[in-house]
């Protein structure tokens, strides 16, 4: 089953080579795992494994599918060129340093993965050449993942800890905004230097797939689908947090009750022949290739986890490096490859939270220590798990969205950003021990 996780993942990364869309793979490759599986587990449980799978991955997806249709809508009726008019900068370097700090912040409300959707769907307005883009693009799923990593709300494995008491709020935040920040200002500023200090470009009007023209004539028609629409994304959140019930059920009230908005303004402005304004018809413009992408990789990692890989690796890392640091920066690596919520979810498995009285019990106390709730090793975790999906593109949900509206290359990604991610992860984590070091003197 590695060996053919390998191969297929070897096959996403060499899409554009050989001309084949990478969800091909990534659905062949969820189906040939699991009947590998099925023929060798003779697991007696299988359906019902295979039904936990695909409630785990579904939710995702349902969630995936709900943002992406809010954001085009929003698209639809010109809502972005309300934000776009109102950022300014002087030449393109500051430009991408508000982007960055921009999606920084927005997605420690939002999630990493609609913050990246709503970022990326504005830079076709500002800026119209494809490869400056990409640059741009790449700096936003950078400062997405990091700045989901600080915030209790800001990335699915951030939730689940935060849920389950591995991690505080105010901890988590007071731990690891600075080093959150350190992740992402380092890539920028290297990043700026690939970007010619030049002004500010015209807006591009020339993007015939984004239908602006209604914002020049109905601006509080935007004003209204924008404000409603942002406010449906944050809703969700604020839901999860009030019922407990998973973020999918959220983004089905707030997609329900935008279709309803939407009816009316259709009816009472009579937009039929002009814009497709209605759900029903803007969700056909929603990139599916990307959500059966995003189906299919993480179908393939839940036959990876049900075969009990993931955790063996688990417990090979701690058996054999004992050492927070080491074993939370392999984490983060792999989580770039493989998606980080069945890595998470490994570690909470394996180690459950210490009890002062587990620390005073346990043969060595100061490494028990780190696995009390708010301990080093949980602050570790969150920070790698979430800033270590950006060394690949498709590490991160955030990642995989912007790879589908930009349709950035794997390779040309891996060669030009994922060292760039690397040194603001390896800055975080020794920002993390700094503060640690001054901590305990």
């Amino acid at each position: 089953m590695i060996a053919l996780f390998v191969l297929g993942y070897l096959m996403i990364a060499l899409e554009h080579v050989l001309n084949v869309n990478k969800a091909t793979f990534a659905l062949l490759m969820s189906g040939i795992l699991w009947a590998v599986y099925a023929m060798c587990s003779h697991d007696p449980n299988l359906s019902e494994d295979m039904v936990i799978a695909l409630g785990d991955t579904c939710e995702i997806v349902v969630f995936l599918i709900g943002a992406m249709t809010i954001v085009e809508l929003i698209d639809r009726y010109g809502g972005f060129n309300i934000i776009v008019h109102r950022i300014h900068a002087k030449n393109k370097r500051g430009l991408m340093w508000v982007l960055a700090l921009v999606a920084f912040f927005m997605s420690s409300i939002l999630d990493n993965m609609t913050t990246t959707i709503i970022m990326v769907m504005m830079l076709r307005r500002l800026l119209s050449n494809q490869k400056e883009r990409w640059l741009f693009a790449c700096v936003i799923v950078l400062a997405a993942n990091s700045g989901g990593a600080w915030s209790p709300i800001g990335d699915i494995t951030t939730i689940m800890l935060w849920m389950k008491n591995y991690v505080s709020s105010v901890d988590l935040i007071v731990n690891l905004l600075i080093p959150s920040l350190v992740s992402v200002v380092i890539p920028t500023f290297i990043a700026t230097r690939y970007v010619k200090s030049e002004p500010v470009e015209q807006l591009n009007s020339g993007d015939q797939r984004i239908g602006y023209e209604l914002s020049r004539h109905h601006r509080g028609l935007s004003k209204l689908v924008l404000c409603c629409g942002v406010a449906g994304l944050l809703f969700v959140p604020i839901f999860k947090s009030i019922t407990h019930l998973p973020p999918y059920m959220g983004i089905l009230i707030s997609l329900g009750c935008l279709w309803l908005l939407t009816e009316l303004i259709v009816r009472h402005y009579r937009l039929d022949g002009k814009i497709e304004g209605r759900i029903s018809q803007v969700v056909r413009h929603i990139d599916m290739s990307t959500i059966l992408f995003f189906l299919g990789i993480l179908l393939s990692v839940g036959a990876l986890q049900q075969a009990g890989i993931l955790n063996e690796l688990a417990h090979w890392l701690d058996r054999n490096l004992h050492e927070p640091y080491t074993i939370n920066g392999i984490i983060g690596v792999l989580s770039s490859i493989v998606d980080n919520v069945p890595l998470v979810a490994a570690c909470m498995n394996m180690y459950p939270v210490a009890t002062d009285a587990m620390v005073t019990a346990a043969a060595d106390p100061t490494y028990m220590s780190f696995f009390v709730e708010d301990g080093l090793f949980w602050h570790l975790l969150t920070f790698c798990a979430g800033v270590g999906g950006s060394l690949l593109i498709i590490g991160s949900a955030a990642g995989v969205v912007a790879m589908g509206i930009e349709k950035i290359p794997f390779m040309w990604y891996a060669k030009r950003i994922t060292w760039l991610a690397f040194l603001g992860y390896v800055a975080g984590i020794a920002t993390i021990w700094l503060e640690t070091l001054i901590i305990t003197i």
